[in-house]
């Protein structure tokens, strides 16, 4: 998870005529200085680690897809890394090693680090539009997400801890170890200036930026300190630079309405609010969000209709046609949700299209 702040606290969107309460300057947290590895040791694999990977993995199988397999079974299993998922787990390599943690990011910077020591083409991959976020305290964080590439030969393989539950339509995008480090310096930002660390963010955003000067969601960040210090028209200029990168960088536009909301220009908010508007209406993600939250309120026939427009937008997602299913089985109508839930089977694979057929089998014996 690539994680970027919003200036608002709390907010799904900026109130279209009323300013959002922007985070106001807080009071810097005493505490030991953060420290901020080299590019060099975000990637290091300790001694320790490598005698494992070779132990387990190198002088057991052959390099191609047998060592690949092995590999990954070494970071899932309990007798191998045992690796286990948490959101906010930004480590180094060798953090992830210590503490058997890792979110999507860590476990990215782990995956390439190990496959390129057991002797394959490894690089990081980007989805740079993904439905996901989360509120910790008064900070709301939205994410895109990263993985593993792996080439063998002519053919390139996905690692991703993270599968199951990225919500996207984009495939993953190669991209270089500059990005992927910028992603690491900028999470570490996020999370430093939630806590209030404003120097400590500040020296991770600049390496954010050393790293890779083209990533909007630093330069967001970058706004959101800036915010917070006080410093509204550095901010501003902050997000600009974010939206010349990425015009639809959803966290930069919410940024911007709401800082404009706070100076009173609500004309000027009212622009970035609806350029948010429209990119929401045509995004089947942020249609499948209102479903879900429908079900949560049992307002199924709302749901039902917003999985519907979520379908229309793009068709391929299993999870819009199961969602659907849900709707339609406490509506009472079992023959379209047994239609929908055959959908949702044809279009996974693995566990997920036997969990689907296993509720198939169970209507059928229900007599639905």
């Amino acid at each position: 998870m690539n994680a970027w702040l919003l200036a608002a606290a709390l907010a799904a969107s900026p109130a279209p005529q009323e300013a959002l309460p922007l985070a106001p300057p807080a009071i810097e947290v005493p505490a030991v200085e953060a420290s901020l590895p080299s590019p060099d040791e975000v990637m290091a694999l300790p001694p320790a680690l490598l005698d494992a990977l070779k132990t387990r993995v190198i002088d057991r199988t052959p390099r191609g897809m047998g060592r690949l397999e092995r590999l990954v079974a070494f970071l899932h299993d309990p007798d191998g890394l045992g690796i286990q998922y948490r959101h906010d787990a930004d480590y180094t390599v060798a953090e992830v090693w210590e503490k058997r943690q890792a979110n999507c990011l860590s476990f990215t910077l782990l995956t390439i680090a190990l496959a390129r020591a057991a002797g394959f083409e490894a690089y990081p991959q980007e989805i740079a539009r993904t439905l996901s976020w989360y509120s910790d305290g008064e900070t709301l964080y939205f994410s895109n997400h990263v993985n593993a590439g792996v080439r063998i030969g002519p053919h390139e393989y996905t690692v991703d801890v993270a599968s199951d539950s990225v919500l996207s339509r984009d495939p993953p995008k190669r991209v270089d170890d500059s990005r992927l480090l910028a992603v690491y310096y900028s999470n570490r930002a996020a999370g430093l200036l939630a806590q209030g660390r404003h120097a400590d963010a500040a020296r991770f955003i600049d390496a954010a930026l050393a790293a890779d000067p083209r990533y909007p969601s630093a330069w967001n960040n970058a706004g959101v300190l800036r915010l917070r210090q006080g410093r509204s028209d550095e901010a501003e200029r902050a997000f600009r630079r974010a939206l010349e990168l990425d015009r639809t960088h959803d966290g930069t536009l919410m940024n911007m309405a709401a800082l404009y909301a706070s100076r009173g220009e609500h004309a000027t908010a009212e622009i970035y609010t609806r350029r948010l508007e429209r990119l929401r209406q045509r995004n089947p993600y942020h249609a499948f969000m209102q479903a879900v939250e429908a079900e949560r309120r049992d307002d199924y026939a709302a749901a039902a209709r917003h999985y519907r427009r979520a379908i229309g937008m793009y068709e391929e997602d299993h999870r819009f046609h199961y969602g659907l299913a849900r709707a339609l089985l406490h509506m009472g109508d079992a023959e379209s949700a047994g239609r929908e839930l055959r959908r949702a089977r044809d279009l996974s694979s693995g566990q997920m299209q036997a969990n689907y057929t296993a509720k198939l089998d169970l209507l059928r014996r229900k007599g639905l």
